[in-house]
């Protein structure tokens, strides 16, 4: 599948393991692919992503937050906190505790040192997404802007990060696909 990768795809996929990497993070998670998709520039994704209004640095780092947030809760959606809120289980209190106890980021699923970073199995969902996403639409290649649609459509934490964000499939779609000036070729 890497072969139908472009340049800008296969830079954002290295781009994630470097993020993983920096954060000594155990593998590779949909966060990281997500802020590899962020940092890419003069793609067709970071084109979708300017037009979408996602070019500003603030808008990059509340992004970014998101994700922390996120990992915190141990990778739990917002969706899925308010799911365990229904059952009268506070997720930031057990989180709060757990980081009393532990340390901050106890819940983010730990530290590796050194060695290859494996993909987690969402992030493997992302890139098995993309190439669905480059084939909906008869591109050849899977480039980053499909990377970044696989990321808007698969639920979890990148999608409600983009989404509260404007970013979401139909937007992207329509900066990429739809007909008039917005489209990119």
């Amino acid at each position: 599948m890497f072969e139908r990768f472009t340049k800008g795809a296969r830079d954002v996929v290295k781009g994630a393991v470097a993020h993983a990497e920096r954060e000594r993070a155990p593998y590779v998670d949909e966060g990281h692919l997500l802020l590899a998709v962020l940092d890419a520039r003069g793609t067709r994704g970071s084109f979708a992503l300017g037009a979408l209004g996602m070019d500003a640095e603030e808008k990059r780092g509340a992004v970014g937050e998101a994700l922390v947030t996120a990992r915190r809760r141990a990778g739990l959606s917002q969706a899925d906190a308010e799911a365990l809120a229904g059952l009268g289980i506070d997720v930031h209190e057990v989180v709060a505790r757990v980081e009393e106890v532990h340390g901050v980021g106890a819940l983010s699923g730990g530290r590796r040192l050194g060695g290859r970073r494996p993909f987690a199995k969402e992030a493997k969902g992302v890139l098995e997404s993309s190439l669905r996403m480059a084939l909906a639409h008869h591109d050849r290649a899977i480039g980053d802007e499909h990377l970044l649609l696989a990321l808007a459509a698969r639920p979890g934490i990148a999608s409600e990060a983009l989404a509260g964000h404007g970013v979401t499939v139909p937007a992207v779609e329509r900066v990429l696909y739809g007909g008039g000036a917005a489209a990119a070729g």
